[in-house]
């Protein structure tokens, strides 16, 4: 997909949060699952209505998730893998501090 909308990169935090509603949770899972889909699509056989969509797409597409492309009369919108990765390198830098704080704290209580 040559996107046509373009976002810089966010940072983790910015990611997190923009991933932080159910809503747009949904919305990346299905872009992960089906590939490039328009509004309408991703409204189908839902509750939620394509002007909710949108303004969720567009947060999404702020925090640097999405892209999308215009094809005719509909525009396309597709994960911006580059920081799907960042944010699994954010949750790993996490984990590995979590993990020596915890070796830590044992190393403290066993003394």
């Amino acid at each position: 997909m040559s996107p046509s909308i373009r976002h810089r990169a966010a940072e983790p935090s910015e990611l997190f949060a923009a991933l932080g509603d159910r809503t747009r949770l949904a919305l990346v899972r299905r872009l992960a699952t089906e590939g490039a889909l328009s509004v309408t699509a991703l409204t189908e056989g839902t509750r939620i209505s394509r002007q909710a969509v949108t303004k969720h797409l567009g947060v999404l597409a702020r925090a640097g998730l999405l892209q999308s492309e215009r094809r005719g009369r509909e525009q396309l919108w597709a994960l911006a893998p580059g920081q799907i990765h960042q944010a699994r390198r954010a949750l790993e830098q996490i984990s590995r501090q979590w993990d020596e704080a915890l070796g830590r704290l044992r190393t403290l209580v066993e003394r």
